[in-house]
């Protein structure tokens, strides 16, 4: 027969704190202590390729003084997911987002390239480095999409 016992975990070590033994090599120094939060540096969350893409077609559907239904109805999709697609919320296929870029006058590589620069003009700020150059100095003038 079994006793009820309350649903609660118990944590057992697996040795106490003090039995720790340093780590590294036997006179190396000690590891330096965490960094506390209040001076590490702000990290910067890189922008998502949906809300890069977003924007695009967002600020051209305004450029062109076009409503969000004009746009939808022109591309073949719902106005509702077309908002999504353009406040980033969903990340749309190759199919819409040529169509979406269609309905603006644009091809896809045009809507892409765009975002791309985007991308480019946003990382460049944070990192310090120069927009169009990667750490070696080399200029490149396409991008990789991975799925």
């Amino acid at each position: 027969m079994t006793s009820h016992v309350p649903n609660e975990a118990r944590v057992i070590p697996l040795r106490p704190q003090s039995a720790r033994p340093q780590s590294g090599p036997p006179g190396a120094r000690p590891a330096a202590p965490p960094v506390p939060p209040e001076r590490r540096p702000p990290t910067v969350r890189e922008p998502l390729w949906r809300d890069l893409v977003g924007d695009v077609l967002r600020r051209e559907r305004l450029d062109q003084e076009r409503t969000l239904k004009e746009v939808a109805e022109a591309a073949r999709i719902s106005m509702p997911y077309l908002s999504e697609v353009e406040r980033g919320r969903k990340e749309a296929s190759s199919e819409v987002l040529a169509a979406a870029a269609g309905a603006l006058g644009l091809g896809l590589g045009d809507l892409l390239a765009r975002a791309q620069g985007e991308l480019v003009r946003l990382t460049s700020r944070h990192t310090g480095a120069r927009a169009g150059r990667d750490t070696s100095g080399a200029r490149f003038d396409g991008m990789c999409l991975a799925a």
